[in-house]
């Protein structure tokens, strides 16, 4: 049940470094975050996308682990000994497929939501199947939804009307932003690309969506060379409530408190408040 008396949330965003491939190592400094984020009074920590073998590594094609699996169970460990939520992604393998997944695990380790991404992009889909369906769940602070970083995207942002729909009160984005190597920083990468469907999400349905981003060099794949640069993002309806530095070679962790905005409205209602905001339904 919502906690009617509790109104905020502390999330911690890890900004990780992920290392293709390499999961065990990705998985030790997801832990190391996550006890450094539940020291700092953190109640939800969010996690990057396939932070156990990397965004679109090879490994995915072999390595990929079941959900319940040894990786899940990595997560599910570190939420119930840690006592908080854990967001993140993680590489799925069901029978013959693999799926870009993020999970959702309440404080006594109990999986409440799994997200298959569905807007795949071009270059991860030899390696992920098309994710079917969504899903919001009752938490302790309000509802949340959860998909997975382009399924924010602009052109895709059915997905978060959909979510908020269902009465997301806060939607969590394991992601895994990348540029090219030669980007630096005073080109602000990941601006407008992001902050922007975020913002319209936020402002028409009163709700928060926060996104946390993997840090590193893309060894392996088809973007190899590339870099995750972090930038992680929390937005509510005023604007941006915390960002992650841009960076690509050290784990990062960000906090910040979150208030929860009640949502009234349910079905017919919430078309009749997008229309009083100006939101047109005939494109």
């Amino acid at each position: 049940m919502v906690d009617p008396l509790r109104s905020t949330v502390r999330i911690g965003l890890a900004q990780l470094l992920v290392e293709g491939g390499e999961p065990g190592r990705n998985l030790d400094r997801a832990g190391a975050l996550a006890e450094q984020a539940a020291r700092e009074g953190c109640q939800t920590v969010l996690l990057p996308e396939c932070l156990d073998l990397g965004w679109t590594h090879p490994s995915a094609m072999t390595e990929a682990q079941p959900i319940p699996g040894p990786y899940s169970d990595r997560l599910r460990g570190l939420a119930r000994d840690l006592g908080v939520f854990v967001c993140g992604g993680l590489t799925e393998r069901d029978g013959d497929r693999v799926y870009n997944t993020a999970v959702l695990l309440d404080p006594h380790g109990d999986l409440l939501v799994k997200h298959r991404k569905i807007n795949l992009l071009l270059v991860e889909q030899p390696f992920y199947g098309v994710g079917r369906s969504l899903s919001v769940v009752e938490t302790s602070f309000g509802l949340v939804g959860v998909n997975v970083c382009a399924d924010n995207y602009g052109d895709s942002l059915a997905i978060g009307h959909a979510l908020a729909r269902m009465g997301a009160q806060l939607i969590l984005s394991p992601s895994s932003w990348t540029v090219d190597y030669s980007i630096a920083e005073a080109e602000d990468p990941y601006g407008e690309k992001w902050i922007r469907p975020y913002t319209i999400l936020a402002r028409l349905y009163d709700l928060v969506v926060a996104g946390t981003t993997s840090v590193g060099y893309i060894v392996g794949g088809p973007y190899e060379g590339k870099k995750m640069v972090g930038c992680s993002l929390v937005v509510n309806k005023d604007g941006v409530l915390a960002r992650g530095r841009y960076m690509e070679f050290a784990s990062d962790l960000v906090t910040v408190d979150v208030a929860i905005p009640p949502r009234p409205e349910k079905g017919t209602a919430i078309g009749e408040m997008l229309r009083r905001k100006g939101y047109r339904f005939d494109g």
